[in-house]
C-alpha cells in the first residue's frame, strides 16, 4: 500500500482535494496502486481547532507518507492574528520540516484555451515548459538586516548564498526530469554580475557532464524573462535559483491562461507535496465554482514523481485533455460557446474520461 497525506486547508481546498482523491481512486481501480489516504489539518482550518497552523503530529504524519497532496490555505479571517499563527506559516513548516528543496512548476498551453492566454497564439501554441526552482536556499534563506544605520543612513541588507551541494542536487533533479521529457535544460541565473551566480553556473557545467544526452543552455535572468515571452517553446526544463524561479514561475504561470489549471510539485529529502499554485479563494468556497484541474494535474505529479506511475499521470492528464477538448468548462475558464460546469461536476466528467 502507499500512504498519502491529504490536506485539504482553507477555502476551496476542501473541494479540489475531494476532487483530486475522487480522480485517484478512480485510476487506482484502473491501475491498481494500492492507494490509501490519511487527513490532517494545516493552516487556518488547523489553527480553529488545535491552536496552530501546523501541528507536531500532522508534520509527522507527512514525514511518513508516499506523498502530500495539499490544497490551500488562508483567508481573510486569519489576516488579524500574528505571523507565527498565520495559515500560511504552514507552508513553511511543511518545506522545512520535509526538505523540500526543489519546486517543479509545468506550464502547459492547452489547444483548447490557447485564446485565453495573453500571448498570441502562433507564438504560445505548443508551449509545454517545467520551471525547477530551489527552494530553500539563497536569498530568501541568507542573512539579512532590515535597518542599520552607517554614516548616518539607514541601510538594508539581503545576501545571497548558495553551497556547491545545493547547486548540484536542484541541477540533478533538472537533468533527470528533462530526461522523462523532451532532453533539453536551461539554466538560469545572472553570472555576468553575481558571484552566486556564477558560482552557480559552474556546477551546473560540472553536472552536466554526467548526462550527456541532455542538451544544455544559459540564460540571464533578464533575457530568460523575455525569451518566456517572446518565444516560451523553445524551453523544455528551466532550472533556477530561488528568487529568480519565484519571478519566472509567476511569469510562465500567466502563459498557460488560467492558474486553476496549473500544478505544482515541492520534491523533499522525506516525502514531496503537490499542490496547485493558486489560493484558498475563500470567496467562492462552498459554491461548487472552483477549478479542481490544478490540483487533479497535482496529483498525477504526485503519481509521477513520488510513485514512479507514469501511465497512470498520463492517464490523468489524457483525461484533463479530453475533458477540455469536449468542450467542458469551470468558471474560470468559460466563455461563450462551451459548456460550463461546476466543480463535482467537472470531476465526474474527468472520472468518466478515465
Amino acid at each position: 500500500m502507499k500512504k498519502i497525506i491529504v490536506i485539504p486547508g482553507d477555502g476551496i481546498g476542501q473541494e479540489i482535494t475531494a476532487s483530486a482523491v475522487k480522480v485517484l481512486q478512480k485510476v487506482d481501480e484502473k491501475f491498481k496502486l494500492g492507494l490509501e489516504y490519511d487527513y490532517r489539518d494545516a493552516g487556518g482550518t488547523s489553527y480553529e481547532k488545535f491552536g496552530t497552523p501546523l501541528t507536531d503530529e500532522a508534520l509527522d504524519a507527512c514525514k511518513k507518507a508516499d506523498g502530500v497532496l495539499f490544497g490551500a490555505v488562508g483567508g481573510k479571517k486569519w489576516d488579524s492574528l500574528p505571523v507565527h499563527l498565520r495559515p500560511e506559516k504552514a507552508i513553511f513548516g511543511l518545506r522545512k520540516g520535509l526538505g523540500l528543496f526543489a519546486n517543479l512548476r509545468p506550464t502547459k498551453v492547452y489547444p483548447e484555451l490557447i485564446n485565453s492566454s495573453p500571448l498570441k497564439p502562433e507564438l504560445v501554441g505548443g508551449s509545454d515548459l517545467l520551471i525547477v526552482r530551489e527552494l530553500v536556499g539563497g536569498i530568501y534563506f541568507g542573512p539579512r538586516c532590515e535597518s542599520e544605520q552607517v554614516n548616518g543612513v539607514e541601510q538594508a541588507w539581503d545576501t545571497e548564498i548558495y553551497s556547491v551541494p545545493e547547486i548540484e542536487r536542484i541541477t540533478k533533479l533538472a537533468f533527470e526530469t528533462a530526461k522523462l521529457r523532451r532532453g533539453k535544460v536551461t539554466s538560469v541565473d545572472k553570472a555576468n554580475v553575481l558571484a552566486a551566480s556564477r558560482l552557480w553556473r559552474k556546477v551546473v557545467v560540472d553536472v552536466a557532464k554526467h548526462f550527456p544526452d541532455v542538451e544544455l543552455n544559459h540564460l540571464y535572468v533578464d533575457n530568460a524573462a523575455m525569451q518566456l515571452v517572446l518565444n516560451p517553446k523553445q524551453f523544455d526544463v528551466i532550472v533556477t535559483n530561488n528568487i529568480f524561479g519565484d519571478i519566472l514561475s509567476d511569469e510562465a504561470a500567466v502563459i498557460g491562461g488560467s492558474i486553476g489549471l496549473m500544478p505544482s510539485a515541492s520534491i523533499g529529502e522525506l516525502t514531496s507535496l503537490y499542490e496547485p499554485i493558486h489560493g484558498s479563494a475563500p470567496d467562492i468556497a462552498g459554491k461548487d465554482l472552483a477549478n479542481p484541474m490544478g490540483t487533479i494535474l497535482s496529483a498525477a505529479m504526485l503519481l509521477r514523481y513520488s510513485l514512479r506511475q507514469e501511465a497512470a499521470a498520463k492517464a490523468i492528464e489524457a483525461a484533463i485533455d479530453k475533458t477540455l477538448a469536449d468542450g467542458w468548462r469551470t468558471a474560470d475558464i468559460y466563455t461563450d460557446g462551451f459548456k460550463k460546469v461546476g466543480t463535482a461536476q467537472v470531476t465526474e466528467i474527468i472520472c468518466d474520461n478515465l
